[in-house]
């Protein structure tokens, strides 16, 4: 398969944005595809891309392909850890565990793909040792756009009053979408302000935002900085189900510590 994952005998399936819901139709049209033969290789194969993002319809809808998988079908599932997957999944699967690239080999790569030496230091660090990720960072720039524009406006709710926490809740909690790409962001920063804390020696994922991390770790406990950490982790979870968007986010601001 090439570079852009495009081959006649490969199925990709994922959430349409990373973050968001892996649905049941979706995994119903890979299983009409599958079954039919490969076009040009031995195998075809169906690639399903962050199936933790899978809801639980879509999972059980897999478990019958998984059982009676035709003999040219080869299925791949990624996800964070098989701990997010149903036990069903996990149980006719064959766990390989891939370890995150270190931070200098995807430097390198990012440079030798036309990045200048700052733009590949961030993007190497944002990725988490993902160079698929890393790569289409470098390839859009709405991405890190979009990044910038809601660390800024988290740093600024930080200082802000409960009226202009409010007014942020009300521009963003329509947009599901958004929101969880939001929450993925900022969970991403009070990790690194967590490790701070504890005064880790992994280097953070933002880099660009050193400052920031180092003047919330000086004023938070260790037992605070987690908490956010587990507040934003918890909205990200809530936020599949049946909750009502602009609450759940107006309660994160409210409890969120000030600087």
């Amino acid at each position: 398969t090439s570079a852009s994952r495009n081959h006649p005998d490969l199925e990709i399936v994922q959430a349409e944005v990373e973050g968001g819901t892996l649905k049941v139709d979706q995994v119903r049209e890979m299983r009409r595809r599958v079954v039919l033969k490969p076009y040009q290789s031995r195998y075809r194969v169906a690639l399903f891309l962050r199936f933790q993002e899978a809801n639980d319809s879509a999972a059980n809808a897999l478990l019958k392909t998984l059982e009676e998988a035709p003999a040219h079908a080869v299925l791949i599932l990624t996800a964070d850890s098989p701990e997010g997957l149903l036990p069903t999944i996990t149980s006719r699967c064959e766990i390989l565990r891939l370890r995150p690239v270190p931070v200098e080999v995807l430097e390198s790569l990012l440079l030798s793909r036309g990045a200048d030496g700052k733009r590949a230091r961030l993007l190497a660090h944002v990725s988490n040792g993902r160079p698929g990720y890393a790569l289409r960072l470098l390839e859009d720039e709405s991405v890190l756009e979009f990044r910038e524009e809601k660390l800024n406006q988290l740093w600024k709710l930080l200082s802000g009053t409960r009226v202009e926490k409010f007014k942020f809740a009300e521009s963003l909690y329509k947009d599901r979408d958004a929101l969880r790409q939001t929450l993925l962001v900022w969970g991403s920063f009070w990790r690194d302000v967590m490790l701070a804390c504890a005064n880790a020696s992994a280097e953070p994922a933002n880099v660009d935002r050193l400052a920031q991390i180092e003047k919330l770790s000086e004023r938070l406990s260790l037992s605070a900085a987690r908490r956010v950490v587990n507040d934003v982790e918890a909205s990200l979870e809530r936020l599949d189900g049946y909750v009502n968007p602009r609450l759940l986010l107006e309660v994160l601001l409210l409890d969120l510590p000030g600087v």
